[in-house]
């Protein structure tokens, strides 16, 4: 999914429309990517996981295939981009609930599935915009496509699981209601939001706001340097930060209330998302490095709330609903991000993302209060 982003400015000069009407090509596959989370994670319950992790791995390689032979026409290469959204749709619902159905640890079995899937991020802008450099953009998505297929290799290797469940924790009072569950993914929507809206942006933000440094990277590159090679080797540290971030907030989630410890991490996020709108060059890489750190580290403690306050037996059905609710409606941020951007500028685009991070703790304050009420 990070693949587009790395690459929209190279996508954009070859179909020779401008940064906002390609943008707007993901559009459909984003919105996939979380429709159809609820719809998979309901299968998954009645069929088990292995099966649709199978079908994630196949279709979207194919769909990698065929947007790489339809990459001089934006309509089919939309439309190969919404296969790529709807098959990977199975991933994250259909994965955590597998998680959460097999790993005593919870917290840790999210921390560590975060930590790999933020070296996937990393590697995604670093790769592409590597093979962007030498091929172009068709080899992109040829590159895509095997990386794909090969998931089906490591799926099969994964031999050890019966998917019997081991018996999970579950926060006293969540039989009973499902208030703290329906307040957690209005908060999980809204960071959905945030996180579309970062992970489509910061290559191109980079790209643009870093001139100083990317000249300097040029008198050490030389003729191996671009533009845009420099903005997603960048965007793949900040990832690898996250990586980090994954790991502290496992920890954390095993040391401290699971409420408190995801208000502390979104808290962060809004000095940084506000100091990412007024900086360039080095320090908004800094903000950046924290922005992500704290953002990506949340992760594990949202991952774990969901299977302590949904309803058992329901787990890849519960992450359908988080997924849904953060990538299908996470989709609108695309548009979001082309409107603030052609009526204010690039910079308030992080600005606003500071208000609906403020939004968000309001939220989470409400979920800690019904949290307690339950206890």
């Amino acid at each position: 999914m990070l693949v587009f982003p790395a690459v929209l400015l190279p996508l954009a000069a070859g179909f020779g429309l401008d940064m906002v009407q390609t943008l707007a090509l993901s559009f459909w596959m984003y919105l996939l990517f979380g429709v159809t989370a609820l719809p998979w994670g309901l299968l998954a319950d009645k069929i088990g996981s292995r099966p649709l992790l199978g079908l994630f791995h196949l279709g979207a390689g194919i769909c990698g295939f065929l947007a790489a032979l339809n990459i001089s026409n934006p309509f089919l290469f939309s439309l190969c981009l919404s296969g790529i959204g709807l098959f990977s749709g199975i991933y994250h619902p259909v994965g955590l609930g597998w998680i959460a159905k097999e790993v005593e640890n919870t917290s840790r079995g999210m921390a560590l599935n975060g930590m790999f899937g933020n070296l996937g991020l990393a590697a995604a802008p670093l790769l592409a915009g590597s093979v962007n450099y030498f091929y172009g953009a068709q080899a992109v998505y040829f590159v895509l496509a095997v990386v794909n297929l090969s998931g089906l290799v490591f799926l099969y290797l994964a031999k050890g699981s019966k998917e019997q469940g081991v018996v999970k924790k579950v926060e006293a009072g969540s039989k009973q209601s499902l208030v703290p569950f329906l307040v957690l993914l209005v908060a999980m929507m809204l960071g959905g939001v945030i996180y579309r809206a970062v992970s489509i942006t910061l290559p191109a933000y980079f790209e643009l706001q870093n001139q100083n440094l990317y000249e300097s990277f040029l008198s050490v590159a030389g003729q191996f340097g671009s533009a845009n090679v420099f903005a997603t080797l960048i965007t793949s540290t900040i990832y690898l930060v996250g990586m980090g971030g994954q790991y502290f907030g496992g920890r954390v989630g095993q040391k401290v209330d699971l409420g408190y410890g995801y208000l502390l991490f979104h808290l962060i996020t809004i000095p940084m998302a506000i100091g990412m709108s007024l900086a360039s060059n080095i320090p908004l890489i800094v903000f950046a490095m924290i922005h992500s750190f704290f953002l990506l580290g949340m992760q594990p403690l949202e991952n774990t709330l969901v299977a302590r306050l949904s309803p058992p037996g329901l787990h890849s059905s519960a992450y359908g609903l988080k997924f849904i609710l953060t990538f299908g409606v996470g989709a609108l941020s695309v548009g979001m991000v082309t409107g603030i951007k052609e009526t204010f500028g690039f910079a308030t685009v992080y600005l606003t993302l500071a208000g609906v991070s403020c939004l968000l703790v309001s939220v989470i304050v409400v979920l800690n209060y019904f949290r307690r009420r339950v206890a």
